[in-house]
């Protein structure tokens, strides 16, 4: 006996209220933003019980015997969505097989919890240790990130027959989407063929599975829309976009992701970027990686880099493309690519929703495309991305209102994962 109470003890002392069974929770007084976009809900009651949403409401009462948790004056909002990340891929700086391990993975999802970014989209590079994650996580008493996944991506320069063959190998394992990339890297690399594309597409919906596809080109958006692609995964950044996009877009509601931080990344470290000194930002990153990313030769070679400066004028493409294709009405999700090194997991989520607004999205349209837009896309709604009943009680608490500026997704108070309590400290 004195075992179990020291470890409750320990859980508690580590910054956890767990979700047993039958326990209930009750966030009081808030202002609830629930991810459906309706208004606001002022001096609202969130009840979790059972690490799910029970109900939510300014006339929602606390049950009997609940524990109260006081958040008058804060705002609650849904854990936000990166519908396109990368998990287990790096460690610090450094990438090879050897760091792809379940700990690296585990603790990478820990990093997007305390940020708030309590799902993240792995599309790509996924092996066996992020599945077996991704199948773990129905459980009450979660505390980190949740993770979906894509497995391998199929690559280019192979026949239509062997791309079928890997689709249905990804396929045997269960992902939740498809990756593919139709992208020469600015002449750098092979660019998968239409034949080889078209396959891979029409094999993955025969296997019931939905495909995002990685690029840059107008006109290769244009056709792998027309091939059936399911998701653009990146913005599109060689050109304007046209009517006949937004057309092809609109017929199947596609949606877009923009990744503008992904852009950054590319130019950003040519000198030494503003982020470095943010206290969110390192309270995560230690000295040795800015330390790395300040080495002057570093800096020069990205200065001087004719890629890195090509990217850089392709995000005020990106930027235009983005505003245009939501006054449209194409859907919008938010997505940053974060995961390979130097994208900073969890900060770069905020920083992509800060770029968006930018780009001319109100803050509503840049939450709802990390809430209840980038869970109605991934086939979640109902599940994530929303406070509503039956729902997992995946909760942000905020010091300040992200509906009136978009930074404001930064003053985290408190982070809950299935009802559980994310330590931060």
């Amino acid at each position: 006996m004195f075992r179990i109470k020291t470890a409750l003890l320990a859980i508690l002392a580590a910054g956890f209220a767990t979700t047993g069974s039958g326990a209930v929770t009750a966030f009081v007084g808030a202002r609830v933003f629930d991810g459906t976009g309706k208004p606001a809900m002022e001096k609202a009651t969130v009840v979790v019980r059972d690490g799910k949403i029970e109900a939510v409401g300014a006339s929602v009462k606390p049950p009997a015997g609940a524990q109260i948790i006081n958040v008058a004056g804060k705002t609650i909002i849904p854990g936000l969505i990166n519908t396109h990340g990368h998990v287990g891929e790096v460690k610090g700086l450094r990438s090879g097989p050897d760091v792809y391990t379940r700990d690296n993975i585990l603790s990478q999802l820990g990093v997007y919890g305390r940020y708030g970014i309590t799902t993240v989209f792995s599309l790509g590079g996924d092996k066996e240790a992020a599945f077996k994650i991704r199948d773990e996580q129905e459980t009450i008493q979660l505390n980190r990130a949740r993770v979906y996944v894509a497995g391998t991506i199929i690559p280019p320069g192979i026949s239509p027959e062997e791309a079928r063959k890997m689709v249905d190998e990804v396929a045997a394992m269960k992902p939740n989407i498809v990756k593919i990339r139709v992208d020469d890297n600015l002449g750098a690399s092979q660019k998968m063929a239409p034949a080889e594309y078209k396959a891979v597409i029409d094999e993955a919906h025969k296997n019931g599975l939905r495909l995002a596809v990685h690029l840059y080109y107008l006109d290769d958006a244009k056709e792998v829309l027309k091939a059936g692609a399911d998701m653009i995964a990146h913005s599109i950044r060689d050109k304007d976009v046209d009517a006949e996009l937004i057309s092809l877009l609109k017929a199947r509601n596609i949606v877009v992701c923009p990744t503008l931080t992904r852009e950054v990344s590319t130019f950003v470290y040519e000198s030494t970027p503003k982020f470095f000194s943010d206290p969110f930002f390192t309270r995560e990153v230690g000295k040795d990686i800015i330390d790395q990313l300040n080495d002057p030769q570093k800096q020069l070679a990205m200065k001087n880099s004719k890629s890195a400066q090509q990217y850089k004028a392709s995000l005020q493409v990106a930027n235009r493309n983005l505003k245009k294709l939501s006054d449209s009405g194409v859907g919008i999700v938010m997505g940053t690519d974060t995961g390979p090194a130097a994208r900073f997991q969890g900060y770069f989520e905020h920083m992509e929703l800060e770029m968006m607004t930018k780009a001319g999205l109100t803050p509503m349209q840049a939450l709802m495309s990390a809430t209840g837009d980038a869970a109605k896309f991934m086939k979640l709604s109902g599940k994530i991305g929303s406070l509503q009943p039956g729902a997992w009680a995946d909760i942000v608490v905020l010091d300040k209102n992200p509906l009136d500026d978009i930074t404001n997704t930064k003053t985290i108070d408190s982070v809950w994962i299935a009802g559980n309590r994310v330590q931060r400290d």
